[in-house]
């Protein structure tokens, strides 16, 4: 029989009707033929309710102890739905990451997989059992209990279909795909029946909230299609598959923004070689996550760089980036919290001329000012004052033509 996975995500298991539904999907997904190995987030806001109450009870909160505390979400979602399908008669049981053989790097609260044995899971599919595996944890080789990070259960999901070699794997959440905008902001915006790998890592990375980044990588590496459907609607949603000569190349396929990062320009900084290594440097070590980065053509000696960041590491990226312009004799570290990303994705990009400047023009008329622009070979990102994004997004989704009715 051919092998599907499903993932169901906090808000899909939010409470036990939610589970019930979600058991006779499972059922009903058994009964067309099909084997299932079920992935399951934490129960609606379990996780974030943990961390509060970590933070409630320390001010350090280990690493390890954190990840131990957290994993526990999970394990109440496998054991409550596999309780829930044997009601209706599938035989299921619940693994928790490391039984399923999931083995990942030691940097607890952010870990890596870096294999998947699951040789429990393909034992308990032979013996016509359905697994249910719980997201975002693993074991790192020194046996210590590990999560994922954020969006953590997708990638579980992708990893166990890889190594499964399952048909498909489906994420299932509380929207009906991927839309060609964010349908809050854009009422008209239409859900897309099908994107390639490409432009979903596009999407994902420059705001797309409806598929985290390392779970499309892992997919796009390992040739795994993904269906990201609606637990609530149980409809077809989108597919993010291998991108095929037989695939409509739209110019532009989304209109993505992003208001989690902040913008720090270092001004006057010594126009020599090694300077701006050692300030990307001094970041990286921090873990702190750089994006778009913009250097001003030298004058006088001098030059300024600006980069944004992630809005929570901002108070840490100033310190480090004033620490060694203090050292490096560079002028004012200026923070700048009020801004956004706008960006376009499309694969069509690659082929059509003057996307820039529609893009640019349609801006402009609306009166926004464009800070700062990256580019990828299909996607062009503006960063814009942050109260203004929403405005841009509407613009930009009306003069590329993507306004569904």
């Amino acid at each position: 029989m051919a092998l599907v996975v499903q993932k169901f995500g906090g808000t899909s298991v939010g409470d036990a009707e939610r589970i019930r539904a979600v058991a006779d999907h499972v059922a009903r997904t058994r009964r067309q033929g099909q084997d299932v190995v079920v992935v399951v987030s934490a129960m609606g806001k379990t996780t974030d309710e943990l961390l509060r109450l970590a933070s409630d009870v320390s001010g350090t909160r280990p690493p390890r102890e954190l990840d131990m505390l957290l994993t526990s979400g999970e394990r109440v979602s496998m054991a409550l739905l596999c309780m829930a399908l044997a009601d209706l008669g599938v035989d299921a049981v619940s693994f928790t990451g490391s039984q399923a053989g999931i083995i990942t790097d030691s940097a607890h609260t952010r870990a890596k997989i870096l294999e998947v044995r699951g040789d429990r899971l393909r034992e308990a599919l032979a013996e016509g059992r359905v697994p249910v595996v719980a997201g975002f944890q693993g074991v790192s080789a020194d046996r210590d209990v590990t999560t994922l990070g954020r969006g953590g259960s997708d990638t579980t999901a992708v990893a166990l279909a890889a190594a499964l070699e399952a048909e498909s794997c489906e994420i299932y959440t509380d929207v009906t795909g991927v839309f060609t905008a964010d349908p809050r902001i854009v009422p008209k915006a239409r859900r897309l029946g099908r994107v390639s790998f490409e432009e979903m890592l596009e999407i994902s990375a420059s705001g797309g909230r409806v598929l985290v980044l390392r779970s499309v990588e892992f997919a796009r590496n390992h040739h795994v299609p993904l269906h990201v459907r609606s637990s609530f609607t149980w409809e077809p949603g989108t597919w993010v598959v291998e991108e095929d000569e037989s695939m409509e190349q739209a110019v532009v396929t989304a209109v993505t923004h992003d208001t989690s990062e902040a913008k720090i320009t270092v001004t006057g900084v010594p126009d020599r070689p090694g300077l701006a290594a050692r300030l990307f440097r001094t970041l990286a070590d921090r873990s702190v996550n750089v994006d778009m980065i913009v250097q001003n053509t030298s004058h006088e000696g001098t030059t300024d760089i600006s980069f944004t960041v992630p809005r929570v590491d901002l108070d840490t990226s100033v310190q480090l980036a004033g620490a060694l312009a203090t050292e490096i004799g560079a002028g004012e570290v200026l923070a700048d919290a009020g801004i956004a990303k706008v960006s376009l994705v499309g694969a069509g990009m690659r082929s059509h001329p003057g996307i820039s400047a529609t893009m640019f023009e349609t801006l402009a008329d609306e009166g926004i000012n464009i800070e700062m622009i990256s580019t990828s070979s299909i996607r062009i990102t503006c960063v814009v004052r942050a109260d203004l994004v929403e405005q841009a997004v509407q613009a930009l989704h009306t003069a590329f033509g993507l306004d569904g009715t």
